[in-house]
């Protein structure tokens, strides 16, 4: 991705926007929300994305113009638009419940009613004397009442002098009803005794005898049918993102004057200190200030493994306190909690728009005229060549019903939907559909290395003794000493010694020799601890049995600490940043994907080496400053290389904006986070391979969707204009075509990640 185009993408980069997210009510294909876009666009100090699957317009706008405004635009234009606060979360899902019941509803009485009136249309055997008068008594409840929403909002289009989906099968049901009426009043299908054949192709007729009833009432249930499964597997789409705000707590327990208190959580406070229980969600990001226990964050990270917290350890709302109790000083609260971001950034990514659905977008745009210029080209053709009314006419109104472009108008938002929603229940956030396009030519990956591949914490590796030393005893006395000390290697070796100790003494006499170590009297010991240099001004030399010890940890990247006490030289700690235990998998797993994996950090050559050797990396970029990141990735990029950045600090930050694609531990940094296209919630590298395969595929899942959109009407039109598709299968191919656009995007939720099968899914 380039500086430019992050510039428009990254939130906050137009500092004097406004965004805004309307609900949209009232579209019925991808052309009402191609019209609905392009009239938002047009006011001046706007720029809108409209989503014909989640129904939502992403809006920004700048200081001065009235949301209201943008509202009644929408309404201009004839559909309902609604601000987020004045349509709770609650509100919206009832309203889309009950819209879902009123269709189910719609197609099973239309089913009920059809159903017989298709059976006497295809069976001549059916057809008793005035068969045709109880078909149409059957029938005009469902081209009249079944099929008005088609109606209405054809009109509605009309009014505006716009054409979407729902007029040509308005067109077409009115057309094939009222041509059953002439036909039956003025023709001689209304005759005592008439019969019909059920017919697949063009034959000379005059028409006057033929009734279009059965295909009338038929393309009216289908298509219900088919808008029916269509708003349930939307439904569906969206529960991840649902199950995600669902996932606060609603209510919590604060300490007030020393009493508890349980309020509503959205009268939480900054700085508020509340409990969280044994078994209870935690109410809001905080930090510890009382208490230890096990945090299970697997409803938010996908991490199984609960997490030990202790006094000072920062907690994210809607985790599950697994342990004692706690109390909590809240840090963050509504719209700024991680909760809260997690859902902000999978609605963004649902509601942005991919480059293959821009283009579906246009075509759709314009494709409405073109097939009702088309269909009444049939019609007068099969007129002027002699074929008949009823061939002219059955042709006409199957190119008018065929060429519905449901499909290409949910090709690309349910697969968006779908897959950032599995993401976002596995701890991977695509921040847009944009980046979509970019896993797919991704050739290398740049990893750093602090954090990401490595813990990014000191940890004690080894402790090696002069002989007739006890390593346990060595631990005891200097961890002790360290525990004084505030320093990162120091508190390794103390948080060692007191996981094997269980207590250390307190020390006396402690002082910190800048750059060097410290001292301290430890159990009456004159205890030191640090560079050989600190040893030497004591007059201290290391024996060769610890000069070797120290330079082998020197030679593999690792530090050295040297510890002495009553003039001996008592041990060597070795002290390293450790590789974390899945990173090697991962990396295996980029290369399976066809990445070059290459480590950049700002540590010593031998350090970078030895990680890269443990993980499986070859190419190996080190000793490189924060602000040379970003030159290291340009200049790969210059090579030809597509490059992918992984990385979570702050200095990452650039790199990432740099990079064709950025991915960020969600352990790391806000800068980092909100520098990257991609975000892993967990601290875990398999995340990463996991992410690009998710993109990869959601992105395979659009192209195929929009593959049989497009291929299905170019194969169906001409068909149905030569004759050789009836209106009726015409309906249901067309019904059919949107079901399996949505049901081929609905298998991304079965995505999982190579970790827990084995195996690629």
């Amino acid at each position: 991705m380039t500086d430019t185009e992050h510039s428009i993408s990254s939130p906050g980069s137009s500092a004097a926007q406004d965004r805004v997210e309307l609900s949209i009510s009232g579209m019925t294909c991808a052309s009402c929300a191609n019209r609905i876009e392009k009239r938002l666009n047009k006011l001046d100090g706007v720029t809108a994305t409209v989503n014909y699957a989640t129904e939502k317009a992403a809006v920004s706008y700048a200081e001065g113009i009235d949301p209201d405004d943008l509202v009644a635009q929408v309404e201009a234009a004839g559909y309902s638009a609604t601000l987020p606060l004045k349509r709770p979360e609650a509100e919206a899902t009832s309203a889309e419940a009950e819209e879902t019941e009123s269709l189910r509803q719609r197609v099973l009485i239309s089913a009920a009613l059809s159903l017989p009136v298709v059976l006497m249309a295809m069976i001549p055997a059916l057809q008793f004397d005035n068969w045709q008068w109880l078909s149409l008594t059957l029938a005009a409840p469902v081209v009249v009442w079944g099929a008005y929403p088609f109606h209405h909002a054809a009109w509605t289009n009309l009014r505006h002098g716009t054409a979407t989906m729902d007029t040509l099968i308005s067109l077409g049901t009115l057309a094939a009803f009222g041509w059953s009426l002439y036909a039956l009043f003025f023709g001689g299908a209304g005759e005592p005794g008439m019969k019909m054949a059920f017919q697949f192709t063009v034959e000379r007729s005059s028409g006057a005898d033929e009734i279009y009833l059965e295909v009338a009432s038929a393309v009216t249930t289908f298509i219900l049918a088919g808008r029916y499964f269509e708003a349930r597997a939307k439904r569906r789409t969206g529960a991840a993102l649902r199950t995600l705000l669902d996932l606060g707590a609603k209510d919590v327990v604060v300490l007030r004057n020393g009493a508890e208190e349980r309020i509503a959580i959205d009268q939480l406070a900054v700085g508020d200190t509340f409990v969280a229980r044994p078994g209870e969600k935690i109410a809001t990001d905080g930090v510890i200030t009382e208490g230890s226990s096990a945090v299970d964050a697997s409803l938010l990270t996908g991490e199984s493994v609960p997490i030990e917290v202790v006094p000072g350890d920062p907690v994210t709302g809607a985790t599950v306190n697994a342990g004692g109790r706690l109390l909590i000083r809240a840090t963050r609260v509504g719209a700024d909690t991680q909760l809260a971001q997690i859902a902000r950034l999978v609605t963004d990514a649902q509601t942005g728009k991919a480059q293959v659905q821009r283009l579906a977008d246009r075509v759709s745009g314009v494709f409405v005229p073109i097939v009702i210029v088309l269909s009444l080209a049939t019609l007068g053709y099969w007129l002027l060549t002699g074929a008949g009314a009823a061939a002219a006419f059955t042709a006409a109104v199957a190119v008018l019903i065929i060429a519905c472009p449901c499909a290409l108008g949910l090709a690309t938002p349910v697969a968006l939907m779908v897959g950032t929603g599995r993401g976002a229940q596995l701890g991977i956030l695509i921040k847009g559909p944009e980046v979509l396009e970019s896993t797919r030519e991704v050739d290398t990956v740049v990893l750093d290395k602090t954090g990401t591949v490595t813990t990014g914490k000191m940890t004690l590796i080894e402790v090696v003794t002069e002989p007739g030393n006890d390593s346990g005893e060595v631990l005891r006395l200097v961890g002790a000493l360290e525990n004084a000390s505030e320093h990162p290697i120091g508190r390794a070796i103390a948080v060692e010694a007191l996981e094997r100790s269980g207590d250390l003494t307190t020390v006396e006499s402690f002082t910190n020799r800048e750059g060097l170590g410290v001292e301290g009297v430890v159990e009456g010991h004159a205890v030191i601890a640090g560079r050989p240099a600190l040893l030497g001004e004591w007059g201290l030399e290391l024996s060769g049995h610890l000069q070797r010890a120290k330079e082998a940890a020197e030679q593999a990247g690792r530090t050295a600490v040297v510890a002495a006490w009553d003039g001996e030289v008592r041990a060597v700690f070795v002290v390293s940043d450790t590789v974390k235990p899945t990173s090697a998998e991962a990396i295996g797993q980029l290369k399976d994907l066809g990445l070059q994996p290459v480590l950049l950090t700002g540590d010593n050559e031998r350090a970078a080496r030895s990680v890269a050797a443990e993980v499986g990396i070859d190419e190996v970029i080190a000793e490189v400053l924060p602000a040379d990141k970003v030159e290291v990735i340009s200049r790969l990029q210059g090579e030809g290389r597509i490059v992918a950045m992984i990385g979570d600090g702050v200095n990452d930050a650039a790199a990432l904006a740099r990079a064709d694609l950025g991915l960020s531990m969600g352990t790391g940094t806000d800068a980092a986070i909100e520098a990257s296209d991609l975000t892993l919630v967990r601290g875990d590298l398999r995340s990463a391979p996991d992410a690009i395969r998710l993109a990869r595929r959601t992105l395979s899942t659009i192209k195929g969707n929009l593959f049989w959109a497009f291929a299905y009407n170019i194969a169906a039109l001409p068909l149905a204009a030569a004759g050789y598709l009836n209106p009726m299968i015409a309906g249901a191919a067309m019904a059919f075509s949107s079901v399996f656009v949505v049901s081929n995007s609905l298998r991304l939720r079965r995505f999982a990640p190579l970790h827990s099968e084995g195996s690629a899914t």
